[in-house]
């Protein structure tokens, strides 16, 4: 049973004549009739009773009408749901990002393809570029953004690079400043201050550790295992001194004392990634076009 042998069971039921169907449908008599008895044959039941000028159902083409009628219009609903999807109108974006990017890089670029495209739902899952990676990997994610190099090598993933960001270190303007005051911080300069440093598995701890340990010492933490937004609240507090990207401290810089890190500083280097094998969903490309765009 084919959707075009129900479109033209229906044109004839409701024109109760052959040729005014077939104009209807847009196609030749004879093969408008003839779709009609492949009809009646997959069915295995006469749906006219044919008399000259005459046409009238049977029992069974009584009963087929109204299912026939539902199924065209479903099929209907369904070309429209994927018209709206392609156009951009309904559909969703799975975006992963690590915390930090939620709090400064993506709030400018969501807003727009909100207004842009407000049928389409943004699903944001905040994490670590190494579960982020991991989700990408098993479909749970359309993009994300991470930081390079990947934790693991994938080369089930693609990445563009993005963005190369410079890292600064944030204070309570009640404690002493950094360094002694200076308008550039070192990282040997962090030796012996107490630092409020994220969980594990956070990519802005792995860095700041190494940095540290490059320098020759250890860092004290004063507390450690936080959030971005837990971080940037205890170090308003005046617990401790905090490392963080310059977006994040530019948006965030009520009650924060901003110093920059002296050359050669710290940055870390975002990229969008997502699977190789799959084409992200026209949403998602769309996203991934604004944000390299940004």
């Amino acid at each position: 049973m084919q959707l075009q042998q129900l479109q033209y069971f229906v044109a004839v039921a409701e024109t109760r004549h052959f040729t005014r169907a077939a104009e209807v449908v847009h196609v030749a008599q004879p093969s408008l009739s003839q779709q009609i008895r492949a009809l009646e044959r997959e069915l295995g039941a006469d749906l006219f009773l044919r008399a000259r000028g005459n046409i009238t159902l049977t029992d069974a083409g009584e009963a087929l009408l109204p299912l026939a009628r539902r199924i065209l219009a479903d099929a209907d609903t369904a070309r429209h749901e994927v018209l709206e999807l392609a156009q951009l109108r309904r559909g969703r974006v799975r975006l992963g990002a690590t915390p930090s990017l939620c709090t400064g890089l993506l709030p400018d670029v969501l807003r727009a393809f909100h207004d842009r495209y407000p049928g389409v739902r943004l699903l944001i899952e905040e994490g670590g570029s190494h579960d982020l990676v991991r989700e990408l990997a098993r479909g749970a994610l359309d993009l994300a953004l991470v930081v390079l190099p990947l934790p693991t090598a994938s080369p089930s993933l693609t990445t563009v690079e993005l963005l190369r960001e410079d890292l600064v270190v944030v204070s309570s303007p009640e404690s002493p400043p950094p360094g002694g005051g200076r308008r550039a911080v070192r990282i040997a300069d962090l030796e012996g201050e107490r630092l409020v440093m994220f969980r594990h598995g956070y990519d802005l701890r792995e860095l700041t550790v190494a940095a540290c340990r490059a320098e020759g010492f250890e860092p004290d933490f004063a507390v450690e295992g936080g959030e971005m937004d837990a971080v940037l609240g205890f170090v308003r507090a005046g617990l401790g001194l905090a490392v963080v990207p310059r977006m994040v401290a530019a948006r965030s810089g009520r009650g924060l004392r901003v110093t920059p890190l002296a050359r050669p500083g710290l940055h870390r280097t975002i990229a969008l990634a997502h699977r190789s094998d799959v084409a992200p969903p026209r949403a998602a490309r769309e996203l991934q076009r604004m944000l390299l765009e940004r």
